[in-house]
């Protein structure tokens, strides 16, 4: 079954585990858990389980488009795309840059969308939430219907009752407590 070998690959080469809080988490919190999923989503395996497994959670919502905040939404948007297509039912990948571009068009989303379009917001790990939201309210800056936060690993701690408040979901594949 794809989600218990994504599973396994996950506890393999991403989930470090420590006896107490010494990984600093984007948040600045302490954790004893780390979950660096770039050691999957960069795997080709893994690109396709991951793809594979957030495009059928996503399909049923219908968007046009995936993406989310640069660097860990990248390969997942890219994976769904390329597996949406696959299913002829292709979605558009795109990028949320963390700022503006000083230079050029001043973008900041890089994609094929037009206003009013319904996309997901994907997310690697979701721990509080606030890179998912930057990425939402980018969207929504540029008049993107934001249809939901779906990430891979929710840790529990926070994130969805954070997107709740912005009257969004999130789905997730896996939460931390799955993969201890």
């Amino acid at each position: 079954m794809d989600i218990e070998r994504l599973k396994t690959l996950i506890k393999e080469r991403s989930l470090k585990v420590a006896e107490k809080p010494i990984f600093k988490l984007s948040s600045g919190k302490l954790s004893p858990y780390y979950l660096d999923l770039k050691q999957i989503t960069f795997l080709p395996e893994g690109m396709y389980l991951v793809g594979k497994l957030m495009y059928e959670m996503i399909k049923p919502f219908s968007p046009s488009a995936v993406g989310g905040l640069t660097l860990g939404a990248d390969p997942i948007s890219y994976s769904i795309a390329f597996v949406s297509l696959l299913d002829n039912n292709p979605l558009k990948p795109f990028v949320v840059r963390k700022e503006k571009k000083k230079h050029g068009t001043g973008k900041r989303i890089e994609g094929v969308l037009e206003k009013g379009e319904r996309v997901a917001v994907v997310e690697d790990v979701v721990t509080t939430g606030s890179s998912s939201l930057k990425a939402v309210r980018a969207c929504r800056d540029e008049g993107l219907e934001v249809i939901g936060v779906f990430a891979v690993v929710d840790r529990e701690e926070g994130g969805k009752e954070n997107i709740e408040k912005e009257g969004l979901k999130l789905y997730s594949l896996l939460t931390l407590k799955e993969l201890l």
